[in-house]
């Protein structure tokens, strides 16, 4: 990581570097042999006096990223500390060292506990509501698959609905497609304002796409619906519409949350959804990859008929054992969140302050690219988490899907910078709208240098006359 200039370095260390150090956070999250359980564990007091990460030790845990790249897109891979890193490894060689006994003996206790951190966490009322799997693309095939199957076997109507938003992520509409439209399920695509200018926009929306859903008799068998959308970015009143989903008859809700824990604030007793999803390595610091599947109890106590798509010899033993063990594969990714906690821990106010430090950074570095820029925000502040997206400079010329992937591989080959692009096609009447929209991230590890070098990127471009007609396929 390139250095900072002194009152840059001071900036970054008051608002990035007030968190807990490694000696207090030493203790394993177990349930066992006197060690404090993981209730203990989450609910312990803070340590007075506090010792905080230091600066050095964030970018010593952040060291293994490419030093010559701007990464400003934490929001598509996330990150992983060195620390977590060894853990992971650490957990691999236990499992290569004597496989059988760990299969046996450690895996599943091990992965139940990662279960109970989750739980804790996400506000869950009980164990079995959790299930730890690969990503939230695997969460919503199961969903899907249970939606499916409903169709096939008649419990829903041919022509019920299937209601969700138009900016959901790509591999989330294709599921769709496969499970639902293939099993005769009608579905509606809720179309959102963007740029967005406030919650009430989208709720007004998503309420016509529901009338629309009912339409002709049809019920709403499901409402899947993102909490911070991809791309663009924006952060859903999750809360009100599933409020509005309940007062409206659907049968289920499904929130879609691949960038929720660790980016915004994810209550399940509060958001009260019946199914929801998150990644964990996207803005939680796990590895590469898991995520967890949240599926409230049904209301009579019973569990749903939900089963993950790889069958193993666990079928039929609940979701959260079926998905324990999918055959064999490296499971560490699923093993280190209790040293994940353990780490986030170390930041003052925990994966809570995370947010808040990171929210507030890309705001104003949004703030400052949209004042260099003279363009927009693609939302309030209020409607963002740690990403944000920012308009770019309308002489660029942004006019296709095409541009903005030219466009972005353009900005990392010359200049070294990671950011996605985003094309928002021009309305009927518009006179030059913007078109391209950036989408910056914010974690830890970034400083305010990253977002210097694309502002100057960009302006180098505008003083050039450069258009995105100039780039080559």
């Amino acid at each position: 990581m390139a250095s900072l200039s002194p009152p840059e370095e001071a900036t970054y260390h008051h608002r990035h570097s007030k968190r807990y150090s490694s000696s207090s956070s030493s203790s394993s999250v177990t349930a066992s042999n006197g060690i404090e359980s993981v209730s203990d564990f989450v609910k312990r007091p803070k340590i007075s006096p506090p010792s905080y990460i230091s600066y050095s030790e964030i970018e010593s845990e952040f060291s293994h990223h490419d030093p010559d790249f701007a990464r400003i897109n934490n929001g598509s891979f996330g990150c992983c500390p060195s620390s977590i890193l060894a853990r992971q490894r650490d957990w691999q060689l236990q499992f290569l060292r004597q496989p059988d006994r760990f299969f046996l003996e450690e895996l599943k206790p091990k992965i139940s506990e990662s279960r109970s951190v989750i739980k804790l966490l996400i506000n869950a009322e009980h164990d079995d509501e959790v299930s730890i799997v690969d990503n939230a693309t695997t969460a919503a095939a199961i969903v899907l698959q249970q939606t499916a199957w409903a169709f096939r076997e008649g419990r829903f109507d041919k022509g019920d609905a299937v209601v969700m938003l138009h900016y959901a992520f790509g591999s989330v509409k294709k599921s769709v497609e496969a499970y639902v439209t293939r099993s005769g399920g009608h579905v509606i695509e809720v179309q959102l304002p963007f740029p967005v200018n406030s919650a009430d926009e989208i709720i007004d929306k998503f309420k016509i796409g529901l009338e629309s859903g009912k339409a002709n008799g049809r019920r709403v068998r499901l409402a899947l619906i993102d909490h911070v959308t991809s791309m663009p970015s924006v952060v859903i009143p999750i809360k009100e519409l599933v409020k509005i989903c309940r007062s409206e008859g659907v049968d289920q809700v499904f929130v879609d949350a691949a960038h929720g824990i660790g980016c915004v604030d994810v209550d399940m007793k509060e958001i009260g959804a019946d199914f929801y999803t998150s990644n964990l390595h996207k803005w939680f610091f796990a590895p590469p990859s898991v995520a967890f599947l949240y599926c409230r109890r049904s209301s009579n106590g019973g569990s749903r008929d939900l089963h993950h798509p790889v069958v193993s010899n666990e079928y039929g033993n609940g979701l959260a054992v079926e998905s324990s063990w999918v055959g064999t594969r490296d499971y560490s990714a699923q093993l280190v969140v209790p040293s994940i906690l353990e780490f986030v821990n170390r930041f003052e106010g925990g994966i809570d302050g995370i947010k808040k430090r990171n929210h507030e950074s890309v705001v104003e570095m949004g703030q400052m690219l949209v004042k260099s820029w003279g363009t927009q925000l693609g939302c309030p502040p209020e409607m963002c988490a740690s990403m944000i997206m920012v308009g770019l400079p309308v002489c660029l010329g942004v006019s296709s899907d095409s541009d903005i992937l030219k466009l972005r591989k353009f900005l990392r080959e010359r200049f070294s910078i990671e950011i996605p692009i985003y094309f928002r096609p021009p309305a009927d009447g518009e006179i030059d709208p913007i078109t391209g929209y950036v989408r910056i991230s914010f974690q830890v590890y970034n400083k305010p240098e990253e977002y210097h070098r694309l502002r100057d990127a960009i302006n180098g471009l505008v003083r050039d006359g450069f258009r995105c007609t100039s780039l080559s396929s």
